[in-house]
This record gives C-alpha cells, structure tokens and sequence, in this order.
C-alpha cells in the first residue's frame, strides 16, 4: 500500500514573530480592589502613607522570618477581599509567587484560602508576570475574576541569596534592600460603561543575560531586559512615552534606572519626563540605609498596589505602563560561578473616572 504524505500545516518563521506583539485586552478587565502590606522601613519612606497595613514587628508574631512573610501574603489577600467584602467563592483563581524556595511564602500564606492556586515565579517581575497571566485568562474567558498576590522579606531573601543577618556583612555601595512588603490585585471582567482602573495591555520579556555576576548589582544586570521590553513596546504600538503619565521599572534602583534611562533615551529621548523606578520611589535613598534603593518581588506591588493605583483611582494618573524586572538566578547558579540573566515584563493601567 504506497504511503501518501501528511499534510502538516506549517507556521512561517514571520508568523511566529507576529505573536511577539503587545496583548491589547479587548475585555475591560478592572482592578476591583487591591491591598498594599509594608514593614518599617517601607513605612518610613516617601509612600509609606499608601500602605493598608504596617508591620511594626516585621516578624509578625511569628516564629521565622519566613513565617513573617507567610502572614504578609494572608494579610495582603484577605484585606483586598475584605475592602468588597469579597469571599472566596468570588475568585475563580489565585495566582502568587515569592522569592523563596519553591515560593513557600505564598504556598504555605494563602493555604487557609479556598481558592485554586497556581505559583509563578519571575523573580523580582512576578507582579507583572501575575497580573499579565491573570489578566490573559480573564481575557480567554477561562476565568472571570482572579486574585494576583506577591511577597517578598529583608530577612528571607539576605538568608537565601546573600549572607544571614547574623553574619554582618556590609551592603555594596551597588547593592538594594529587598522590600518587606506584599502586593494584591483583585482582576474581574467588567461591563462597557463601568469606571475605575483596568488593565488594558501587557507584553511580556525576554531573558537577557549581560555577563554580570555581581549579586551585589542587581539593577547592572536587569537594566538591559528593562530597556528592551519598554522599546519594543514602543516600536509595536507606534506611541510616544509622552502619551504616558507614569512609566515605572520594578526595581532596578539608582543603578539600574539610570544605565536603563540611558539606553532608553537614544530613541526616546523624551522618556526622561516621565520614567522613575520603583525601588528608588520607596525608599528616601538619601536618608535611609538603602544603599541603592529597593528590590524584591514586593518592590513593584507594594508601591503599585499602594501609591500608583490610588493615584489612578483618583484620576492624577490616567494612563501608566508598570514593568517588573526580575534578575533569574539562583543561589546554587550563583555559587556555580554562572553570570546572572534578567528578564522584565509590562502591563498597561488606565483610568477611567
């Protein structure tokens, strides 16, 4: 019997670089709440009136420090359910992630929740990477509402990627503090004629990886994916930076913001005006121990769901694009001698008041 060949349909090459385009949301998926938690440093710093909730003891009653970052993503969730007083039969899915192993922070701190969960992990550009995720499903029409929660601890993250604080070591004068603070988004689908904050795009990164081996220089070795996202999102969708009132990087700190302002100017010169970086915004880098500013998962959520969505809220923002940056290594990758890849992802927030 003579065998007739299969008629497989093949994808060009210039069909699969079509999909690297920008996810323009047709569904009107709205931010219905959200919840900002913060330790002390967090507290004093120039957003600290935009926290839900402080942690004066940044242990939180707890046994461990990752004990304390547990409760910081109960916390986050159940306030941003408690604002609509919202249960968990009201999400139809829950997305989180950490810095810690196997993302145990936000495993074992939203088990008490009767929600399914999925764990992401995109280092310090899980934020983003939850709400782009959360929002696609929301768009697929898999979900209707879905709850977005990120964490991360000084204390956690020095124990697993740097050195114990029982150590005393010193901070480089390039080095960041990661945040303590923890992040929710509530995502629904929302009627036409509804006002309020909606996520109204996303694209997502590519892994970039500079040679830098430097954990003590997070923002050298993100600053590169962060300037890549932002401009290939200006090239796809032909706008101006200026169309934009906030453009925010996730945490490269003083370092990073200004190597990735840099590049970024070349072909937008006009960014300037409107680009900052969360992990110089939440810390007074002049006055307080910072060294370069913030870092961290929690960086990015904290002053997204604590001072850029009230300001959207209230209408001083209108239109703001938020990219995580995430530096994806691992200890083990670290002790290995491997140099450090980077990857940033962005959302597009807009208001209607």
């Amino acid at each position: 019997m003579k065998k007739t060949a299969s008629k497989v349909k093949v994808l060009s090459c210039e069909k699969y670089v079509s999909k690297r385009a920008v996810f323009n949301f047709k569904k009107k998926i709205k931010v219905i709440s959200s919840a900002a938690v913060g330790g002390e440093y967090e507290k004093k710093g120039p957003l600290g009136k935009y926290l839900d909730i402080y942690c004066e003891d940044e242990k939180l009653s707890a046994d461990t420090w990752e004990g304390a970052e547990n409760e910081m993503c109960r916390l986050a969730l159940n306030t941003a359910l408690s604002k609509k007083k919202l249960r968990d039969e009201n999400i139809d899915i829950l997305l989180a992630g950490d810095l810690m192993n196997q993302c145990t922070g936000s495993g074992y701190g939203l088990s008490e929740f009767n929600i399914p969960y999925i764990g992401l992990y995109g280092a310090c550009s899980t934020f983003a990477e939850a709400i782009m995720t959360a929002s696609c499903m929301i768009e697929a029409g898999v979900v209707k509402t879905a709850a977005v929660v990120v964490s991360s601890h000084f204390c956690t993250a020095q124990r697993q990627f740097r050195f114990p604080l029982e150590y005393g070591a010193f901070a480089e004068s390039t080095a960041q503090r990661t945040v303590t603070g923890a992040g929710c988004v509530i995502l629904s689908e929302s009627c036409k004629d509804e006002k309020g904050v909606f996520v109204t795009g996303a694209m997502p990164g590519i892994v970039f990886d500079r040679g830098i081996k430097d954990a003590s220089n997070m923002g050298a070795a993100m600053c590169t994916a962060a300037a890549d996202t932002i401009e290939r999102y200006f090239a796809y969708t032909k706008e101006n930076p200026l169309d934009f009132d906030l453009i925010v990087t996730g945490d490269l700190g003083k370092e990073g913001k200004s190597m990735a302002l840099e590049m970024m100017q070349k072909k937008y010169p006009g960014i300037v005006n409107v680009y900052d970086d969360c992990g110089v915004m939440i810390y007074d880098t002049e006055n307080q121990d910072v060294s370069c500013g913030g870092s961290g998962c929690g960086c990015s959520a904290v002053v997204s769901t604590g001072y850029i969505l009230n300001s959207l809220e209230k209408g001083e923002i209108k239109k703001c694009l938020v990219e995580g940056t995430g530096a994806m290594m691992s200890p083990q990758s670290l002790l290995q001698g491997n140099s450090i890849p980077a990857v940033a992802h962005l959302v597009r927030l807009e208001s209607v008041v």
